[in-house]
């Protein structure tokens, strides 16, 4: 049963950080015509098309998007409760889809700005994926760029950002914890 709940578990995350980079793609203004950006608008748009005649934007965010990614985190919470034989409580769905939701934008925080790295030692800008990455990334990097400048080539931004990330991490889910525990 552990291989089953952990392909479950796999592909619902997969697909939830795809939601969200959809989210975060707009809210970045990223390059809507990169290969990467089409990949993610493709995977997205058959239920985000539909939800959009109902549910408009608001200030600059993709509402209809944004409950389809909770919708996603609730699904997958369903389905293993099914495969598991739990019962299956409202409330608990969603504070867990909650939770779920938060924890997916921590992880694709990490994962985006650890991919980042990685291509900037291996690719220098000959892929299109480290052009979506950068632009998704340099509005969190930039800012520490200011306050810590490199130290003979090496730029310590990044190393920052993912430790002040997890930091917050750990705060969000602890005060959720409390306050919902």
């Amino acid at each position: 049963m552990n291989a089953v709940n952990f392909l479950i578990d796999t592909v619902f995350d997969l697909y939830l950080m795809i939601v969200l980079l959809r989210v975060w793609l707009q809210l970045a203004r990223a390059d809507f015509y990169n290969p990467f950006s089409q990949f993610i608008v493709k995977a997205t748009q058959p239920i985000v098309a539909p939800l959009r005649r109902f549910i408009p934007g608001y200030g600059g965010l993709d509402i209809a998007t944004i409950l389809f990614a909770f919708i996603v985190a609730a699904a997958k919470i369903l389905v293993l409760s099914a495969v598991l034989n739990y019962t299956i409580d409202p409330m608990v769905i969603l504070i867990s889809a909650l939770f779920i939701l938060i924890t997916a934008v921590f992880k694709l925080l990490f994962w985006v700005l650890v991919i980042r790295a990685i291509l900037s030692w291996v690719s220098k800008g000959q892929n299109p994926i480290e052009a979506v990455m950068i632009q998704l990334t340099e509005p969190l990097l930039s800012p520490v760029r200011r306050i810590i400048p490199s130290m003979g080539g090496l730029d310590l931004s990044m190393l920052v950002v993912l430790l002040g990330l997890q930091f917050v991490e750990k705060l969000v889910t602890d005060l959720l914890a409390q306050l919902l525990g």
